[in-house]
């Protein structure tokens, strides 16, 4: 998880995590110098399973979440955005889809702040499956909704410099170097705000241009990892 001035809803992303995760697992939260309470509610858990990382200067999202995942030890590695809610049984159903798939996505609820429904399905709205070409015009990989192994983390680090968002880049690797499964259920309620870090599926933001020129290094990156033999 990476977090910044997260503190209106980390207290109840954390509880949908914990409840669902054994002793010996981990929850690694990169903080990018939060500027309200959410460093000191986290550690109100008081939790040994979660461990903090503050960083000294502001690195933004796409490298705050890069610092969580090289902290990361266990052999699957779920994303989670600080505002969201795990449905029950999301880390089971999705562990299990990872003992034969190298990355595992599942459809999500776009809820207001309140929670209440919006959308009941991105999956639906955003068009998501598998394919290249597909996801390169237009992303199915939404972090919250992705838990991926060992292998394809190994793949996706160190993140270039210039990539867009870090999960773009993880979901274009998998594409290309490993076994992908779309589960059909959905297993987060994902908030739906003007403060998203991404766009989830609505109209973006950015003009064509720059959409353009994030796909272009987006496609430049993924030659210099071939090249490169990662």
């Amino acid at each position: 998880m990476a977090t910044k001035n997260g503190g209106a809803f980390i207290i109840e992303q954390l509880d949908s995590i914990l409840q669902q995760l054994d002793q010996e697992d981990e929850v690694i939260i990169s903080d990018d110098c939060s500027a309200d309470d959410t460093v000191a509610l986290i550690r109100s858990f008081h939790d040994p399973r979660i461990r903090v990382l503050e960083n000294t200067s502001e690195r933004g999202i796409t490298r705050n979440f890069e610092a969580s995942l090289k902290a990361s030890r266990g052999e699957f590695i779920f994303l989670a955005d600080q505002d969201d809610v795990w449905l029950p049984g999301k880390v089971k159903k999705m562990s299990q889809a990872l003992k034969s798939h190298d990355l595992v996505v599942s459809d999500c609820h776009l809820v207001d702040d309140r929670l209440s429904l919006k959308i009941s399905s991105f999956y639906s709205l955003n068009k998501s499956r598998k394919g290249f070409f597909k996801n390169l015009i237009k992303n199915s990989y939404m972090g919250c909704c992705m838990a991926f192994n060992r292998k394809l983390k190994a793949q996706a680090l160190p993140f270039p410099p210039d990539i867009p968002m870090h999960d773009f880049w993880i979901g274009l690797l998998a594409e290309i170097y490993c076994d992908i499964y779309f589960m059909p259920e959905a297993l987060v309620l994902h908030r739906w705000h003007d403060s998203n870090a991404s766009s989830s599926g609505k109209s973006s933001r950015h003009s064509i241009n720059h959409r353009i020129a994030h796909r272009y290094r987006m496609i430049k990156n993924l030659f210099i990892h071939k090249y490169n033999g990662a």
